[in-house]
């Protein structure tokens, strides 16, 4: 796909040596004009593995998803030239950035103003999502489809969105609500929004959040109060 529009990448990444260099490696080089990891606190070889791998790091030394995101749009907000598009996707190799430009997409032939790569719509490896993220999914934009007429059909990290859009939602979650947080604003907002399916793959290492108890029962109650509190703001 020919595009004349620019496009900048966040990759938040804590402790991610072993798949960096995949992610980074996969993601269409002609497509974009940087790749930006976040350096989450790691306290292995990210920084390094990302480096040599071609991409810009920031190091961001407070934990948590959002902040390594918000870390990511500091850097982009202080280039000279903003891009058009930022895409999200995750470090741990769980998504194909090969289908970065179907993400983008919806963005640059139709004028949208977000796009969530689904999983759901995708092809999802036997392993790679577990029960309990595959209801809490469901749950999550179900209510969102109740509480603000919205339809998604997932939560998905891979997401691609206008730059003054983005800033538009004034993002300010720190760490397990980012996603959700991004999707409910946008909703609020009456962005155009739609979503396009992406493939799903066991990731490489361990689930800081689906992979422990602790992390999975502090992202549902994020999720679900993010939901809740933009009712009322």
């Amino acid at each position: 796909m020919n595009t004349n529009k620019t496009i900048d990448v966040i990759i938040p990444a804590f402790n991610e040596e072993s798949s960096i260099t995949n992610v980074i490696h996969d993601i269409p080089k002609a497509f974009v004009r940087e790749i930006v990891v976040c350096n989450n606190a790691s306290t292995d070889n990210t920084r390094e593995k990302a480096e040599n791998a071609g991409a810009t790091v920031v190091d961001q030394n407070l934990p948590g998803y959002g902040n390594a995101c918000l870390k990511g749009m500091e850097y982009i907000a202080n280039k000279t030239s903003k891009p058009d598009i930022v895409v999200f996707l995750d470090g741990d190799y769980s998504d194909y950035p090969q289908q970065m430009p179907d993400v983008c997409r919806p963005i640059i032939e139709s004028d949208f103003d977000m796009v969530i790569g689904s999983r759901a719509l995708g092809e999802l490896q036997q392993g790679a999502m577990q029960p309990h993220q595959v209801f809490g999914n469901w749950l999550a934009t179900s209510l969102i489809k109740l509480f603000y007429n919205y339809s998604f059909t997932d939560l998905g990290p891979f997401r691609a969105i206008k730059y003054h859009k983005l800033l538009e939602l004034n993002m300010v979650d720190k760490n397990y609500g980012w996603t959700v947080e991004m999707q409910v604003k946008a909703a609020k907002l009456k962005f155009k929004c739609t979503e396009v399916p992406v493939d799903y793959r066991v990731r490489i290492g361990v689930s800081k959040v689906s992979g422990t108890i602790k992390g999975s029962v502090l992202a549902g109650h994020k999720i679900l109060w993010t939901i809740f509190k933009n009712l009322i703001n």
